[in-house]
Protein backbone atom coordinates (compact mmCIF):
# COMPACT_ATOMS: atom_id res chain seq x y z
CA UNK A 1 0.00 0.00 0.00
CA UNK A 2 1.36 3.58 -1.09
CA UNK A 3 2.38 6.31 1.19
CA UNK A 4 0.21 8.71 1.82
CA UNK A 5 1.57 11.96 2.32
CA UNK A 6 1.43 14.06 5.54
CA UNK A 7 2.60 17.67 4.05
CA UNK A 8 1.64 20.09 1.32
CA UNK A 9 4.44 20.22 -0.75
CA UNK A 10 3.79 24.32 -1.99
CA UNK A 11 4.33 24.24 1.75
CA UNK A 12 7.43 22.69 1.75
CA UNK A 13 8.68 24.24 -1.30
CA UNK A 14 8.09 27.77 -0.01
CA UNK A 15 9.53 26.99 3.17
CA UNK A 16 13.02 25.62 1.11
CA UNK A 17 13.11 28.41 -1.13
CA UNK A 18 13.06 30.32 2.12
CA UNK A 19 16.00 28.37 3.90
CA UNK A 20 18.06 28.49 0.22
CA UNK A 21 16.98 32.26 0.00
CA UNK A 22 18.70 33.21 3.04
CA UNK A 23 22.06 31.03 3.68
CA UNK A 24 22.54 30.08 0.24
CA UNK A 25 22.55 26.90 -2.29
CA UNK A 26 26.14 25.72 -0.85
CA UNK A 27 25.63 26.61 2.26
CA UNK A 28 22.30 24.77 3.06
CA UNK A 29 22.76 20.95 3.84
CA UNK A 30 20.76 18.25 3.23
CA UNK A 31 20.68 17.89 7.10
CA UNK A 32 19.79 21.72 7.25
CA UNK A 33 16.52 21.23 4.90
CA UNK A 34 15.56 18.02 6.92
CA UNK A 35 15.68 19.74 10.26
CA UNK A 36 14.04 22.94 8.70
CA UNK A 37 11.29 21.41 6.03
CA UNK A 38 9.98 18.97 9.10
CA UNK A 39 9.92 15.64 7.07
CA UNK A 40 12.36 12.80 6.89
CA UNK A 41 14.95 12.65 4.29
CA UNK A 42 12.90 9.66 2.51
CA UNK A 43 9.77 11.47 2.23
CA UNK A 44 12.41 14.64 0.47
CA UNK A 45 14.15 12.14 -1.62
CA UNK A 46 10.74 10.97 -2.87
CA UNK A 47 8.82 13.91 -3.50
CA UNK A 48 11.46 16.84 -4.56
CA UNK A 49 14.82 14.36 -6.28
CA UNK A 50 17.68 15.65 -4.34
CA UNK A 51 19.24 18.95 -3.08
CA UNK A 52 19.78 20.31 -6.76
CA UNK A 53 16.29 19.47 -7.89
CA UNK A 54 14.81 20.99 -4.72
CA UNK A 55 16.94 24.00 -5.18
CA UNK A 56 15.30 24.20 -8.96
CA UNK A 57 11.90 23.79 -7.75
CA UNK A 58 12.05 26.16 -4.57
CA UNK A 59 13.83 28.63 -7.68
CA UNK A 60 10.72 28.24 -10.24
CA UNK A 61 8.25 28.77 -7.16
CA UNK A 62 9.82 32.23 -6.70
CA UNK A 63 10.33 33.12 -10.38
CA UNK A 64 6.81 32.28 -10.87
CA UNK A 65 5.76 34.60 -7.87
CA UNK A 66 7.67 36.97 -8.55
CA UNK A 67 6.69 37.65 -12.42
CA UNK A 68 2.89 37.10 -11.23
CA UNK A 69 3.83 39.86 -8.30
CA UNK A 70 5.12 42.53 -11.10
CA UNK A 71 2.57 41.90 -13.62
CA UNK A 72 0.00 42.46 -10.90
CA UNK A 73 1.18 45.39 -9.96
CA UNK A 74 1.95 47.02 -13.40
CA UNK A 75 -1.38 46.27 -14.35
CA UNK A 76 -2.59 48.66 -11.26
CA UNK A 77 -0.36 51.35 -12.34
CA UNK A 78 -1.39 53.28 -15.48
CA UNK A 79 1.47 55.63 -15.81
CA UNK A 80 4.77 53.62 -16.55
CA UNK A 81 7.02 56.45 -14.99
CA UNK A 82 4.99 56.27 -11.80
CA UNK A 83 4.62 52.43 -11.72
CA UNK A 84 8.36 52.06 -12.77
CA UNK A 85 9.49 54.83 -9.64
CA UNK A 86 6.68 53.08 -7.11
CA UNK A 87 8.02 49.92 -8.03
CA UNK A 88 11.59 50.83 -7.59
CA UNK A 89 10.97 52.30 -3.88
CA UNK A 90 8.83 49.25 -2.95
CA UNK A 91 12.34 47.46 -3.49
CA UNK A 92 14.16 49.41 -1.18
CA UNK A 93 11.51 50.05 1.31
CA UNK A 94 11.55 46.27 1.42
CA UNK A 95 15.00 45.34 1.53
CA UNK A 96 15.56 48.03 3.95
CA UNK A 97 13.04 46.50 6.35
CA UNK A 98 14.51 42.86 5.97
CA UNK A 99 16.09 42.12 8.82
CA UNK A 100 18.59 39.03 7.16
CA UNK A 101 19.26 41.24 4.66
CA UNK A 102 18.57 38.51 2.01
CA UNK A 103 18.54 40.79 -1.02
CA UNK A 104 17.26 38.97 -4.31
CA UNK A 105 16.75 35.08 -4.25
CA UNK A 106 17.39 35.62 -8.28
CA UNK A 107 20.28 37.90 -7.82
CA UNK A 108 21.86 35.81 -4.95
CA UNK A 109 21.81 32.17 -7.11
CA UNK A 110 22.95 34.30 -9.89
CA UNK A 111 26.61 35.49 -7.80
CA UNK A 112 26.63 32.32 -6.21
CA UNK A 113 26.27 29.81 -8.58
CA UNK A 114 27.20 31.54 -12.10
CA UNK A 115 29.54 30.46 -13.89
CA UNK A 116 30.18 26.89 -12.32
CA UNK A 117 26.80 25.72 -12.60
CA UNK A 118 25.44 25.90 -16.37
CA UNK A 119 21.74 24.40 -15.26
CA UNK A 120 21.36 27.39 -12.83
CA UNK A 121 22.49 29.76 -15.85
CA UNK A 122 19.88 28.71 -18.23
CA UNK A 123 17.16 28.91 -15.88
CA UNK A 124 18.64 32.32 -14.48
CA UNK A 125 19.18 33.81 -17.91
CA UNK A 126 15.51 32.97 -18.84
CA UNK A 127 14.28 34.55 -15.26
CA UNK A 128 16.21 37.54 -16.77
CA UNK A 129 14.86 37.33 -20.09
CA UNK A 130 11.13 37.01 -18.89
CA UNK A 131 11.35 40.24 -16.27
CA UNK A 132 13.00 41.73 -19.03
CA UNK A 133 10.16 41.40 -21.30
CA UNK A 134 7.68 42.61 -18.60
CA UNK A 135 9.46 45.73 -18.27
CA UNK A 136 9.14 46.35 -22.63
CA UNK A 137 5.81 45.43 -22.44
CA UNK A 138 4.63 47.83 -20.19
CA UNK A 139 6.98 50.78 -21.22
CA UNK A 140 5.61 49.96 -24.93
CA UNK A 141 1.74 50.30 -23.75
CA UNK A 142 3.16 53.55 -21.85
CA UNK A 143 4.73 54.50 -25.51
CA UNK A 144 1.64 54.15 -26.77
CA UNK A 145 -0.76 55.68 -24.56
CA UNK A 146 1.25 58.67 -25.00
CA UNK A 147 3.70 59.11 -21.61
CA UNK A 148 6.97 57.97 -23.48
CA UNK A 149 8.58 59.58 -26.83
CA UNK A 150 8.40 57.42 -29.86
CA UNK A 151 12.07 57.70 -30.50
CA UNK A 152 12.72 55.44 -27.34
CA UNK A 153 14.79 52.23 -27.68
CA UNK A 154 12.61 50.04 -25.33
CA UNK A 155 14.35 46.89 -25.31
CA UNK A 156 17.67 48.88 -24.58
CA UNK A 157 15.63 50.90 -21.75
CA UNK A 158 14.16 47.71 -20.60
CA UNK A 159 17.37 45.73 -19.95
CA UNK A 160 18.67 49.34 -18.11
CA UNK A 161 16.20 48.98 -15.72
CA UNK A 162 16.44 45.24 -15.07
CA UNK A 163 19.81 46.10 -14.37
CA UNK A 164 19.02 49.25 -11.86
CA UNK A 165 16.24 46.86 -10.41
CA UNK A 166 18.59 44.15 -9.60
CA UNK A 167 21.41 46.75 -8.28
CA UNK A 168 18.70 48.31 -6.01
CA UNK A 169 18.16 44.71 -4.65
CA UNK A 170 21.91 44.03 -4.28
CA UNK A 171 23.12 47.09 -2.98
CA UNK A 172 20.71 47.25 -0.22
CA UNK A 173 22.45 44.68 1.12
CA UNK A 174 25.27 46.90 2.38
CA UNK A 175 23.98 50.13 1.74
CA UNK A 176 20.88 51.60 3.91
CA UNK A 177 20.53 55.16 3.01
CA UNK A 178 17.29 55.55 1.64
CA UNK A 179 17.49 59.15 0.34
CA UNK A 180 20.82 57.95 -1.34
CA UNK A 181 18.95 54.81 -2.80
CA UNK A 182 15.49 57.26 -3.59
CA UNK A 183 18.23 59.70 -5.78
CA UNK A 184 19.24 56.79 -7.66
CA UNK A 185 16.08 55.96 -8.95
CA UNK A 186 15.18 59.67 -9.52
CA UNK A 187 18.22 59.80 -11.38
CA UNK A 188 16.96 56.75 -13.49
CA UNK A 189 13.59 57.74 -14.08
CA UNK A 190 14.30 60.97 -15.36
CA UNK A 191 15.25 58.52 -18.43
CA UNK A 192 11.36 58.29 -18.42
CA UNK A 193 10.32 60.73 -20.92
Amino acid sequence: MPRVKLFDEKEILTKAMNLFWKQGYSATSIQDLVTHLGINRASLYDTFGDKEKLFKKSFELYRSQSIDKICQFFQNQPNVKEGFSELFNNAINEALLDKDRKGCFAVNNTTELVPNNDNCLEVLSSNRRDIENLFYEYLKEGQKNGQLKQCKDLKSLASFLFIIYNGILVVTKIHTNKKELTDSVNLAMSLLV
